[in-house]
């Protein structure tokens, strides 16, 4: 086990471009921005093509989002590393938050303060970056390493013929401020926004109509009220909660052309990563769920492998 975190370690590292230890300089764009390793690594040649490619359809397969990017003992959360070890499992989704330092720099952060996933204290948005970027990531809420916080830019341009960013934007971010960002990257062709609310969707869908965006449809009332917003749905996903969705809604999505994300973390993830086995996910599979926002990456990779497979096979 110790021999396989090692190896996963050194690739993830040498995958973004050097083994040595990341310092406090700004990581180059056009570094992180070249493909390097993963055959699971996905471009697409505008927003419009990216969002066709997550429109529901009778042959669309199950999806892995990798939540907060998919950490593992040795990686940390929201780090570009860690969602270069993800890709090594599924073309997957990479979900991560989005938070603003005091003055004014985007990063890659869960929690209102630096406390539980770093070697600082205090919250994100009374801190420069120049503190946040030298603090060093912990994993597992224990495991000390070498890499920093990432900037927004920074993934953005990681992200670049990699993968979909899917973006959990805090409330101290504005969404003018997280626009301005993904225009000046020129990166709408690899983000997704996650929004809580159908007044936050219609507010984002004012500034940055082309933009895919993650809807709230946990309950049949707020598949009524997506569906009759004035959104464009063929830029939509829908999250439909966290554990086994309502088939109903499920079905109502997908008559939409909607695909639905439930999220496997907490309950189902730990009975996959216990067993060490995909079998957990079969009960969300089999409501018709079609992403699997996960914290067990290459378990719930295996169960989507699976299903594709055995959709193809009645196909």
């Amino acid at each position: 086990m110790r021999r396989v975190l090692l190896l996963a370690l050194a690739f993830a590292v040498g995958a973004c471009g050097s083994p040595r230890r990341l310092g406090l300089d700004e990581r180059p764009a056009d570094r992180v921005a070249v493909p390097t390793s993963s055959v699971h690594y996905r471009d697409y040649a505008s927003a419009a093509a990216l969002a066709e490619a997550l429109r529901w359809t009778e042959t669309a397969p199950v999806l892995v989002s990798a939540h907060r990017g998919g950490p593992v003992r040795g990686l940390p959360e929201n780090a570009l590393e860690t969602f270069e070890y993800a890709l090594n499992h599924a073309p997957a989704l990479i979900e991560t938050d989005v938070r603003k330092t005091s003055d004014g720099v985007l990063v890659l952060l869960h929690d209102e303060t630096l406390d539980r996933t770093t070697t600082a204290t205090g919250s994100v948005d009374a801190t420069p970056f120049a503190d946040v970027r030298r603090a060093r990531l912990v994993a597992d809420d224990s495991v000390l390493t070498s890499f920093r916080i990432p900037t927004l830019a920074e993934a953005l341009a990681w992200a670049d013929g990699r993968a979909v960013l899917l973006l959990d934007v805090k409330p101290d971010v504005p969404f003018e401020d997280l626009v301005a960002a993904i225009r000046q990257a020129r990166a709408e062709d690899r983000v997704a926004v996650i929004t809580y609310s159908l007044a936050d969707h219609e507010r984002l869908f004012a500034l940055a109509p082309d933009l895919v965006v993650s809807a709230t449809a946990e309950t049949m009332a707020d598949v009524d009220a997506l569906l009759e917003s004035g959104v464009d749905l063929s830029r939509v996903i829908a999250w439909t909660g966290v554990g086994t969705p309502d088939p109903a809604v499920v079905a109502r999505l997908h008559a939409a052309g909607i695909r639905a994300q439930a999220g496997t973390f907490g309950a189902v993830d730990g009975a996959a990563y216990a067993a060490s086995s995909p079998v957990p996910y079969q009960a969300v599979l089999a409501s018709g769920a079609d992403v699997l926002s996960t914290d067990v990456v290459p378990l719930a990779a295996l169960a989507a492998r699976t299903a594709n497979l055995s959709r193809r096979a009645r196909r």
